[in-house]
This record gives C-alpha cells, sequence and structure tokens, in this order.
C-alpha cells in the first residue's frame, strides 16, 4: 500500500494563508506529475494543482488559480500546497497523489482537513 502523508491543515479565518505538505514515497514521487486534489460536497474528487516532475511547470483548476502555489521538493520528496485568501467554499479534505492518479483507491492518503471559518 502506498503511503502518502498529507499535513498542515486546521482552522482558518477567511482571508487566511495555509501551507499544506505532503510526503511521497520515490515510488510514487519520482519523475511523476504531482498533484493536490480536493472533495467539495456533492462532487468527485478533482485535482485543483498540479506540478511537472522538474518543478517548472504549474497547472490549476480556475477556482485557485492566484491563490494556491503548488511546489516540489524533489530531494525530500515533498509537494507543498501554499493557500492565500482562503474562502469558505475552500474547506474540504486536502489529498496529494500522482496526476493522474493510481486507479486504485488504496493509493490516496488520509488527507488534510482545512476548515474556513469566522
Amino acid at each position: 500500500q502506498v503511503q502518502l502523508v498529507e499535513s498542515g491543515g486546521g482552522l482558518v479565518q477567511p482571508g487566511g494563508s495555509l501551507r499544506l505538505s505532503c510526503a511521497a514515497p520515490s515510488s510514487v514521487f519520482d519523475g511523476n506529475v504531482m498533484g493536490w486534489y480536493r472533495k467539495l460536497p456533492g462532487k468527485e474528487r478533482l485535482w485543483i494543482a498540479r506540478v511537472h516532475p522538474d518543478g517548472d511547470m504549474a497547472m490549476y483548476q480556475d477556482s485557485v488559480k492566484d491563490r494556491f502555489t503548488i511546489s516540489r521538493d524533489n530531494v525530500r520528496r515533498t509537494v507543498t500546497l501554499q493557500m492565500t485568501n482562503l474562502t469558505h467554499e475552500d474547506t474540504t479534505v486536502y489529498y496529494c497523489n500522482t496526476s493522474p492518479p493510481p486507479p486504485s483507491s488504496n493509493s490516496w492518503g488520509q488527507g488534510t482537513q482545512v476548515t474556513v471559518s469566522s
């Protein structure tokens, strides 16, 4: 079973910031596009940001573009999501995985909860 470990979530006020981190094993991380995902109520889990293996190119969904920044550390095998100007609509559990993710449901970690509330 693959072990992806997400951390950094918490409770933040609207307009606040959080920095999420994901640690991945080499079998998952090395040479792969890595992404951050979230599952909003009533919707499937979707990627919101992804970064290429060299870290030189990133893509974002429109809902987070200009607010979130994804980066990776290829030495530590970590993927970071810097989130700013958070809104209530960003409240959910955030996950990381390759992009696209493997088909197995066992490939996902526990995620990290982000709650935006005043």
